[in-house]
């Protein structure tokens, strides 16, 4: 089959069983050059892919498909970071140390790991703040699921983000897709599903504390998402 060049053992024989039936799990279609579809469904019809996407389908060739991971976002939170809050302390602590405001890193780590320590993902991306092996070593991590090390190089990562674009969701766009891609397309979020729900869903997470935490009973405020260097 054409895909065997392209897709891993385990995933050509997932798609061979998928073959007869349409895949119903949220999944990303990644496609070559480094486009990302997230579909609802697929199907394999000889030399093509008919994807299933939200609004319709599409069909692709199969040499054009590079893999197929499962969506591995998490829920963003609604309770503003408190006492109960898991690791409340390392994220305080870290937050501190590289001047980011504490409930931004805990929108980022409800939505990369779930609080989930040893947390890994498809491309080895690992703890609570989702490291990757090269990205922990430049910071000096040791232990990349200690949560101690693990947020406080996630935390620096962000902070360092922030500084070079002086904007947060661009920030937050690098620090899901990395920086590189950000500067491809121009200074602009790319146009990868993926990081356009990651950066939607720690923003409106993030907003929404902000306003609860600063909303003056009987009254209202409006809060504006710190766009620099400034925490």
């Amino acid at each position: 089959m054409i895909i065997r060049r392209f897709l891993s053992p385990v995933v050509v024989t997932a798609l061979v069983l998928a073959a007869s039936a349409v895949c119903t799990r949220g999944d990303y279609v990644v496609l070559r050059g480094g486009i990302r579809l997230d579909v609802t469904g697929y199907e394999i019809l000889g030399d093509r892919y008919r994807l299933h996407l939200k609004g319709g389908t599409a069909e692709v060739l199969a040499d054009d498909v590079i893999a197929v991971e499962p969506e591995e976002i998490f829920q963003p939170v609604e309770e503003p970071l408190s006492d109960k809050t898991p690791f409340k302390k390392i994220i305080r602590a870290a937050a501190e140390r590289h001047r980011i405001d504490a409930d931004l890193i805990y929108c980022v780590i409800a939505v990369e790991s779930n609080f989930n320590p040893k947390a890994v993902s498809s491309k080895n991306a690992r703890g609570l703040m989702q490291l990757l092996p090269q990205t922990a070593a430049r910071f000096g991590v040791h232990d990349i699921v200690d949560p101690e090390q693990n947020v406080n190089a996630g935390a620096k990562y962000l902070r360092q983000l922030l500084d070079k674009y002086n904007n947060l969701t661009l920030a937050l766009a690098a620090y899901n897709a990395g920086p590189e891609r950000i500067d491809q397309y121009g200074r602009r979020v790319p146009p990868y599903l993926e990081t356009m729900k990651y950066v939607q869903r720690i923003t409106k997470s993030y907003a929404k504390i902000k306003a609860e935490t600063l909303q003056p009973r009987g009254g209202s405020t409006s809060v504006t998402l710190p766009p620099s260097g400034h925490s």
